[in-house]
């Protein structure tokens, strides 16, 4: 897995029911869906520490990049589904 979808997890799995973790799994679920556009309200980076805008931003690459959907991102998007979901 890459170390920013690491780092996602990370925060996800802390405190799944935060508005980071909430505001970083909502980026990662809609990046998912190029063809709706990726649209995610961007106003909602300001619930974000800097350093987690930086994890924001180096998902927004990584989608640049057609990195979304891959098998990295897959399995990272498992794992913050059952975070979310049980958290």
């Amino acid at each position: 897995m890459s170390d920013v979808l690491d780092e996602v997890l990370s925060v996800i799995s802390a405190a799944p029911r935060s508005a980071a973790a909430l505001t970083l799994y909502a980026l990662v679920s809609t990046l998912e869906h190029e063809g709706a556009g990726c649209l995610f309200k961007l106003d909602k980076l300001r619930d974000l520490s800097a350093a987690q805008r930086r994890l924001a931003y180096e998902l927004m690459e990584m989608m640049a990049e057609r990195r979304s959907g891959d098998a990295a991102w897959a399995a990272a998007k498992a794992q913050m589904d059952e975070s979310v979901r049980c958290g």
